[in-house]
């Protein structure tokens, strides 16, 4: 665990917290309305259901406006691999993915996290920099490497995947 701040980010009136199921509907919807991979609404409703303590949704005046789904596997107690982060375009510049991010790493479930991970496409240069930016905000690396090659998908639409992995961070 990172440190014992508030789950209430202060700035912008933009509060962080725990998803509920009723979360998950408008973290469909907000990924409906991005450019981020397209999952059924039932993998975000799965996610505030069981993932909900790796999981955070920023919102402003009661409205869905970011949010971070993630998980720790079994196998791998030390990583939280971080499935997808969204902000509402009207809300992006403003910080909210790094303060979405830097509160997964606060919450109890991440105590013994040393590592995050995600994977990301060549072309999305905007999750590449909020990794990067992660790795400096906590004095650490960010290393990249190959991960899902484009031949395991079924199809010539989806890029490849690098894996990015920041850390380590101080328990």
């Amino acid at each position: 665990m990172i440190n014992n701040q508030s789950a209430t980010a202060s700035s912008d009136a933009v509060h962080l917290e725990k998803p509920t199921v009723k979360d998950g509907a408008a973290m469909w919807e907000l990924v409906n309305h991005s450019t981020l991979d397209q999952n059924s609404a039932y993998k975000y409703i799965l996610m505030c259901e069981y993932f909900a303590e790796t999981c955070v949704i920023a919102k402003l005046d009661q409205e869905l406006v970011g949010f971070v789904t993630a998980f720790i596997a079994p196998e791998r107690p030390d990583a939280v691999f971080v499935w997808q982060v969204g902000v509402d375009s009207s809300q992006r510049g403003k910080g909210i993915a790094s303060k979405l991010l830097n509160e997964l790493l606060q919450r109890e479930a991440c105590k013994n996290v040393r590592f995050v991970e995600a994977t990301i496409t060549p072309s999305n240069k905007a999750s590449q920099a909020l990794f990067h930016k992660l790795a400096r905000q906590h004095n650490t690396t960010c290393e990249e490497s190959e991960f899902f090659t484009k031949d395991l998908f079924p199809d010539d639409s989806h890029e490849e995947e690098c894996k990015f992995r920041v850390g380590p961070f101080k328990l």
